[in-house]
């Protein structure tokens, strides 16, 4: 290593250098192929009629990612668990005949175990993704899936969200047990290295002094913009607000003005033409568009890598958590440390 390149290395931050792990996080998780396929079959077996998803901060955002993924490729409605229900309200649920997904890098926090063992009690066979195999989490658990992200010190996750979507799609692949997703997610680790070199340095640049903006995306690409959204807050103090595209007309477009910046997520799938339009209808309205995986006129585009549809929203906030570690220091704040913040959130 050069004495620059050295210098370089040093300068990173945990952020920048933990996201650049992903791939070899998402290689890691492959290895458990046993415990991929055994939890396919179980849950043909078992054929739930609904899955109960519980999370918190970016693992709810892979929740939100689950119940598209699991929705179109398995047909099982999914919704999200409440927290609060067992853990402030101290009610159970009947929940026969329920899977429920529970998804967690510390697999400690109080108000996620409160809840998974309520629900496991009220009759729901739960699995659960863990970056810590020894948790209170894995204990409670029927099945346990290890996400494999290895040690994330800095408060901002970003390779055990990564690390969260792969394991749901592998999940997915196995539980359809769809041969063409399995092959895509082979793939998967090279191109998140190739995604991580993509050059999104234009959102450090026009975002440096911005106040607040819309982080848009549809389907299964609205997990994606809900995680963008939280960590422009958290690494760059950025109010930044997580829609649907097919929100944005019910009343947040009102807010719309010349100069407005809109980052926008889009996969090559049914979604695709809406956001495209969605990009437009902003763009009329004088809003400055960032835009991902799709073109639109007068839109800045930024480079994305083509997959199946529902891999490429991982591989874009891939190259998203890139562009937010460079610009949380073009504002001269340090992403590994936001304030008020801790890595793992006792909730109750």
């Amino acid at each position: 290593m050069t004495d620059r390149s050295q210098a370089t290395a040093a300068s990173t931050t945990e952020m920048f250098r933990e996201a650049a792990e992903s791939g070899d996080a998402v290689a890691r998780q492959a290895r458990d192929a046993a415990t991929l396929k055994r939890i396919g079959q179980r849950l043909r077996e078992r054929a739930p009629a609904i899955v109960l998803t519980c999370a918190r901060g970016s693992s709810d955002h892979a929740a939100t990612f689950a119940k598209y993924a699991i929705e179109t490729r398995v047909g099982v409605p999914v919704v999200s668990a409440a927290p609060s229900v067992a853990s402030v309200y101290a009610s159970s649920l009947r929940v026969d005949g329920a899977a429920c997904i529970a998804i967690s890098q510390s697999g400690k926090s109080p108000d996620l175990l409160a809840t998974v063992a309520s629900l496991k009690a009220g009759g729901a066979w739960v699995l659960a993704l863990v970056n810590d195999t020894g948790s209170p989490l894995a204990d409670l658990a029927d099945e346990v899936l290890d996400l494999a992200a290895g040690p994330e010190r800095s408060v901002a996750a970003t390779k055990s969200f990564i690390a969260s979507l792969s394991a749901i799609a592998r999940v997915v692949a196995e539980w359809a047990d769809d041969a063409e997703l399995r092959a895509a997610l082979d793939g998967l680790p090279s191109q998140l290295a190739g995604a991580w070199a993509l050059d999104w340095s234009v959102l450090a640049e026009e975002l440096a002094g911005a106040t607040d903006l819309y982080v848009l995306g549809r389907g299964v690409g609205f997990a994606v913009a809900q995680e963008a959204a939280l960590k422009l807050k958290e690494t760059s103090q950025l109010h930044a607000e997580a829609f649907s595209t097919a929100e944005l007309r019910h009343g947040p477009m009102a807010l719309v003005r010349p100069g407005f910046p809109a980052l926008m997520f889009s996969q090559s799938d049914e979604t695709e033409r809406n956001v495209q339009d969605t990009a437009a209808a902003l763009l009329e309205r004088g809003a400055r568009v960032f835009l991902a995986g799709a073109e639109a006129a007068d839109a800045l585009r930024l480079p994305a890598i083509r997959s199946t549809p529902l891999l490429e929203p991982i591989l874009q906030i891939q190259s998203f958590y890139r562009a937010a570690d460079a610009l949380a220091r073009a504002r001269g704040l340090d992403p590994d440390r936001p304030p008020h913040l801790a890595k793992v959130t006792e909730t109750r």
